[in-house]
């Protein structure tokens, strides 16, 4: 393996270097070289770019090549932004909200991050383009400045290093594609929602050399939670440069700024799973205070994607990003309720969250033939160097009660908070070396890869004692796929991963990194129009060396074990030109196998739904009285869940989204591209509990929200 290693790293070496003369290179032929125009009826779906409609029918996340849904031996699941913009998703988790196997919103309203949970398992890493972006839970990306969003279900450390079991959420952005298009559209709606966005996209020359993009958006709305609100932007300027076909390099940014991000809290189980002497809790309370809540957010990335095919059989590509998230939150937490009086204690807590962070990805594609194998070789050498300032504390203020009856906000004593609670420098890095050959033999696609990745962290304390941690793993996978030419595809796949842990146990010794492993099987389903796309998988998950902290004597133990098991079941489809369809069923059943605590030995996860479905459609009228309306009708299905403890059952919720639309292009050829459309999500404003991580943390589920949009495209 070491051989191997070195032999990687000495290629990947000699591919990087090149790609500098290559780039001058460009510069320099550039004025020579004459394209003919694109035209967008020409363009071709590719694996990270645009998609007609509902069903995209390929993705780079599985394999990180461009290739077809249904030659993919692993569950990919595709949001394209079609189906974004039609369910008027504000953030990644509501666009995921459709999609199997991941839970989404278990926080509710209570939801600064894109959280969630996929395949039973949590903290799930997200990338943009495909290289990692933020940690752990940090960072957010407005889902108007996307293409698609991806989860590539299941251990995937082969491609991606340390990964949660559960997969992963990949972010592919608004690129320039040569097309020459515009877009405006202003954002109402209920809770004193006002905004807009604008997607400027198009070519600096005739031959379509340089080519640009530019989206923003912007906006500000009251939140559920009385006397808050939002306040954020966003714009993201792009350029390409492609003076061939085989060439091109594009530059990638995007800036946001929060100045009020959102809000963070949680509740008991009393007064919101079930009734408190005086009733419910309403789901406006603000247990903290407007004069004192506060989450601010600046994030910004520069990158940028290069490749170049050197002839029919290799090609070589690029891709680097630098990140910056920082972040501000102060509240005042939720300490316990008097169910008799409607009194809560509340404790000050706050602090700040800065990250740097540098990604780059090294690839060296090789398509060749070998007799009747057919072989998309790819070799890569990544690396990723993190650094996070964290600062976090509490206050000692008293007299800070509040009664949820009667609530009343403002004049707060002086607080002070001690950011010295927690304050920590946490520097990680991680350098990845990587193999994967695609083989097609007739209709039959296997997929064999390897990885071995160098991982460490030093985390220097303010107050307390400094420590480093080093390790270092090799994870695989391995799948077959067969494409009958019925359209149904059988598929079978062994994936693992890891993550390098960050604590000591109870002896001071460093813990082992956790391991995960896969067996995953099921059928694919396309039609060769491209109109139809499905899959079924069961999957089988083990996750050894979980950390437990023993609740007496706080020692950390490391004899933990899950299991998750389950069946999923998606399909995207275009009906007719008119109706397009959404669906999604999952069964996830996930419990404790091996832990310090023989009591905890065969408990449920918490917060992880047994079961969910969903099912979206859109129709558009073409003709008729009706020419010119759209609308979308959508059904989720959230099934009852546990805490930690498994002594609390939060019991399942029904939601109802809709959609109506209006193209004024149907009354006159001058209002063509003019467009009106009115969304509700949680049409009925069903109050629900969205989960409990125990007694003491629950959260409600969000309520109502209505929006309108008007749009202009040109």
């Amino acid at each position: 393996m070491s051989r191997l290693v070195s032999q990687l790293t000495t290629l990947h070496l000699v591919a990087t270097v090149s790609i500098f003369p290559l780039s001058a290179a460009m510069a320099q032929d550039a004025a020579a070289v004459k394209l003919d125009t694109i035209k967008v009826e020409d363009i071709v779906e590719q694996g990270d770019g645009p998609v007609e409609g509902y069903v995209a029918n390929r993705s780079r996340a599985g394999t990180k090549t461009d290739t077809p849904l249904i030659k993919t031996p692993q569950a990919v699941s595709v949001v394209p932004s079609q189906q974004i913009e039609d369910q008027a998703a504000d953030s990644v988790s509501e666009a995921l909200r459709y999609t199997a196997g991941v839970a989404t919103e278990y926080r509710g309203s209570s939801n600064l991050h894109d959280e969630m949970y996929i395949r039973g398992f949590g903290y799930v890493p997200r990338y943009v383009n495909g290289l990692e972006y933020g940690w752990s839970s940090l960072g957010q990306i407005p889902p108007y400045l996307l293409e698609r969003v991806e989860v590539l279900k299941g251990p995937s450390s082969i491609l991606y290093g340390q990964s949660s079991p559960g997969g992963i959420v990949n972010l592919v952005t608004k690129q320039p594609t040569g097309e020459t298009r515009r877009e405006v559209e202003l954002v109402t709606g209920l809770d004193a929602r006002i905004g807009g966005n604008f997607d400027f996209q198009g070519t600096f020359d005739k031959e379509g050399v340089w080519s640009y993009r530019l989206v923003g958006t912007g906006e500000r709305s009251d939140l559920e939670e009385d006397g808050l609100n939002f306040e954020g932007f966003a714009i993201a300027p792009s350029i390409r440069f492609a003076p061939s076909e085989d060439t091109s390099i594009t530059v990638l940014s995007f800036f946001t700024h929060d100045p009020k991000g959102g809000f963070r809290n949680f509740r008991e189980a009393a007064g919101t799973l079930y009734s408190t002497p005086h009733g419910f809790i309403p789901n406006d309370f603000n247990v903290s205070d407007p004069d004192f809540e506060e989450y601010r957010r600046t994030q910004f990335q520069i990158g940028y994607e290069f490749e170049h095919r050197f002839n029919e059989v290799f090609q070589v590509r690029q891709n680097a990003a630098y990140n910056i998230v920082d972040t501000y939150h102060q509240t005042l937490t939720w300490g316990s309720l008097d169910p008799s009086t409607g009194n809560i204690s509340r404790r000050p807590s706050g602090g700040s969250t800065d990250l740097n962070q540098f990604v780059i990805d090294n690839q060296l594609q090789s398509d060749f033939d070998t007799g009747a194998f057919s072989h998309t070789l790819l070799s890569g050498v990544d690396f990723k160097h993190s650094m996070r300032n964290y600062q976090w504390g509490f206050g000692d203020t008293t007299g800070l009660d509040i009664n949820w009856m009667n609530p009343t906000y403002g004049n707060l004593p002086d607080i002070k908070l001690n950011l010295w609670t927690s304050d920590e420098v946490t520097r990680a890095w991680q350098l990845g070396a990587y193999l994967q050959d695609q083989i097609e033999v007739g209709n039959l696609t296997v997929s064999l890869g390897g990885r071995y990745d160098w991982a460490g962290t030093e985390v220097d304390q303010y107050a307390g004692t400094d420590s480093s941690f080093y390790d270092s793993a090799f994870s695989g996978r391995a799948g077959a796929i067969y494409n009958f030419d019925s359209g149904i595809s059988p598929y079978v796949s062994y994936s693992t991963s890891f993550e390098p842990s960050l604590e000591t146990d109870h002896n001071d010794q460093p813990l082992e990194p956790v391991t995960a492993q896969q067996w995953e099987g099921g059928v694919k389903y396309a039609t060769a129009d491209g109109r139809f796309q499905a899959y079924a998988s069961v999957f089988h998950i083990l996750q050894q060396n979980r950390s437990t902290t023993d609740p007496v004597t706080n020692e950390v133990f490391q004899t933990g074990e899950i299991r998750s098991q389950g069946f999923e079941l998606e399909g995207h489809a275009r009906i007719t030109e008119n109706f397009s369809l959404v669906g999604s069923y999952t069964y996830i059943d996930a419990k404790i196998t091996e832990d310090e605590d023989p009591d905890q030995v065969g408990l449920s996860v918490d917060r992880i739904p047994e079961h969910q479905a969903n099912i979206w459609g859109r129709y558009n009228f073409t003709q008729g009285r009706l020419d010119g309306i759209g609308l979308g009708l959508g059904l989720r299905y959230i099934g009852p869940s546990t805490d930690w403890t498994n002594d609390v059952k939060v019991p399942s919720a029904t939601l109802l989204d809709a959609m109506a639309s209006y193209d004024f292009g149907a009354i006159s050829d001058q209002l063509d591209g003019v467009k009106l459309q009115v969304n509700a999500s949680n049409l009925l404003d069903k109050r629900y509990t969205s989960s409990c991580a125990s007694r003491w943390a629950c959260w409600y589920g969000p309520g109502r929200v209505v929006t309108a949009k008007l749009k202009y495209t040109w």
